[in-house]
């Protein structure tokens, strides 16, 4: 997409365009608020959608998930739901900038509420880059938004699991990003939520440190196998990012 096919939306005080380096989409970010990250990109290269399939995105802040997916994918709609105001306007103003108002629906709701807003087995696909720290850990401002997006304050892990298994089709997959030392809670609300842990990946900041992400796949009434994939690498030895990271996910 070219500068030109972009449709020019307002900025509010504080905002700005950031440009994703994919098919010349830009999304719209307050700093002040809360801007995507390194996961969120990772999750979106790990996630697979189906040709024609549909995807929801629990917790989609700005929009970033179903943007890129929609950039990356055959799928054919995408939904984000969020629950804080600010954020779900930046998202449906972003998916206008880049026209993608056929593709991409904004919800602003709440993933507990999930079954009121949606009906089960809608999607195909369902992605999640959920809040990592449970309540209580750390002292934080719970009306933040940095705070909403980090700690379970307005959702939890089962919350996201439980939302998941409902919206998805049987055989339908959730893809998530979440931290390895919560893996045991993980794969428990996983199997008791009917979805079985099937891909995981860790992710490490350099070969000689502790990985400090885990993206994951499971399957709704999959089979019992979970393939573990190669080490996914940050930074090389020189401080630069690995081939892998700038070739494959545009960083």
């Amino acid at each position: 997409m070219s500068e030109s096919s972009l449709k020019q939306v307002e900025l509010k005080a504080g905002e700005r365009f950031d440009d994703l380096q994919r098919n010349g989409y830009e999304i719209i970010q307050d700093p002040e608020r809360f801007c995507f990250g390194m996961d969120a990109v990772l999750l979106s290269g790990f996630a697979t959608v189906k040709k024609d399939g549909t995807l929801i995105d629990l917790g989609t802040g700005t929009g970033i998930l179903p943007i890129l997916l929609s950039a990356k994918t055959e799928g054919r709609h995408f939904t984000g739901l969020e629950i804080q105001r600010e954020s779900a306007d930046m998202a449906r103003r972003s998916v206008i900038h880049n026209r993608l108002e056929d593709r991409i629906d904004i919800v602003e709701g709440d993933i507990r509420e999930a079954r009121m807003l949606f009906s089960a087995g809608s999607f195909d696909t369902v992605v999640s880059n959920p809040p990592y720290m449970t309540r209580g850990s750390g002292i934080v401002n719970p009306e933040a938004p940095k705070a909403i997006a980090r700690h379970e304050i307005l959702c939890t892990l089962h919350d996201v699991i439980s939302a998941a298994s409902y919206l998805l089709k049987q055989g339908g997959a959730l893809f998530l990003v979440h931290r390895p030392h919560r893996l045991p809670d993980i794969f428990g609300e996983m199997r008791e939520n009917k979805l079985e842990p099937k891909r995981m990946r860790m992710v490490y900041p350099g070969k000689e440190k502790a990985p400090d992400m885990v993206l994951l796949e499971a399957r709704k009434g999959g089979k019992a196998e979970l393939k573990c994939e190669k080490p996914l690498i940050i930074f090389g030895e020189d401080g630069k990012y690995t081939r892998e990271i700038t070739e494959v996910y545009g960083y």
